[in-house]
């Protein structure tokens, strides 16, 4: 099993930036991909951006220039720099990992953090 702590929401004005970080933990484990979703009130949740253990990343085209997805392998932590906040952007912000597991078994799964609010005032 994998864990996913969330950290760095908070309420900023438009305009200001943010930092949210992601740590995962648990035990006999790769983490493949990391990524940021978001949903706000009475809409999907949406891909913000992720980010592969190689690198690569992909950005939604509502964030692109403005946030920047990366990730620290060593500390398996992932990082949201969100600058030229928009009110927009207001949501809960969710981390999600795929990662390798390894044990008795060995597969791939899915996890979630429990999100951040990140409020964003005009």
């Amino acid at each position: 099993q994998v864990q996913l702590v969330e950290s760095g929401g908070g309420l900023v004005q438009a305009g200001g930036s943010l930092r949210l970080s992601c740590a995962a933990s648990g035990s006999s484990f790769v983490i493949n991909a990391m990524a940021w979703y978001r949903q706000a009130p009475g809409k999907q949740r949406e891909l913000v951006a992720a980010i592969t253990r190689t690198d690569n990343t992909n950005y939604a085209v509502a964030v692109k220039g403005r946030f920047t997805i990366s990730m620290d392998k060593s500390k398996n932590t992932v990082y949201l720099q969100m600058n030229s906040l928009k009110p927009e952007d207001t949501a809960v912000y969710f981390c999600n990992a795929d990662a390798l597991t390894y044990g008795l078994t060995i597969r791939t799964s899915n996890y979630w953090g429990q999100g951040t609010q990140v409020t964003v005032s005009s």
